[in-house]
């Protein structure tokens, strides 16, 4: 942890010293642009949790079995268990974007794979809101 923190502010190594080097402490400066998709990610996790509270409150169920649980509570805590669950993940992914998962996949495109599926889900989300009326009276 204390090297996170330090090699935010002073980075020393941007490449690994040597081509076979792949672990977490190899590098300590990540692409610019991890920390856009990042954020962008983060932003669709806003609007994902404001248009599932909008859709559970006209009647929709939560279809993701580990948000199930937290959707029951109040909307500030369903908020918050999902905010934090996605920044860490997030924050995680960035840290490994340099490796690979399963010795295969770059985890980089995981990020980014991730972002796609925040799009499609925002955009079905207010498809949802436009065409279902979820139960409610419409006359």
């Amino acid at each position: 942890m204390r090297a996170l923190l330090i090699g935010g502010v002073k980075q020393r190594r941007r490449k690994p010293r040597r081509e076979n080097e792949r672990h977490l402490a190899a590098i300590d400066w990540h692409h610019p642009q991890w920390l856009a998709v990042g954020l962008l990610i983060l932003l669709l996790s806003v609007g994902d949790a404001l248009l599932t509270i909008t859709l559970l409150s006209l009647g929709a169920t939560e279809a993701n079995p580990v948000m199930e649980p937290l959707v029951h509570g109040t909307a500030g805590e369903f908020a918050l268990w999902k905010m934090a669950l996605t920044s860490g993940g997030v924050v995680l992914l960035i840290l490994l974007a340099r490796m690979r998962a399963f010795g295969r996949i770059p985890v980089a495109a995981i990020l980014y794979a991730v972002l796609a599926g925040y799009v499609v889900l925002i955009g079905y989300e207010l498809w949802l809101l436009e065409h279902l009326t979820f139960g409610a009276w419409s006359g």
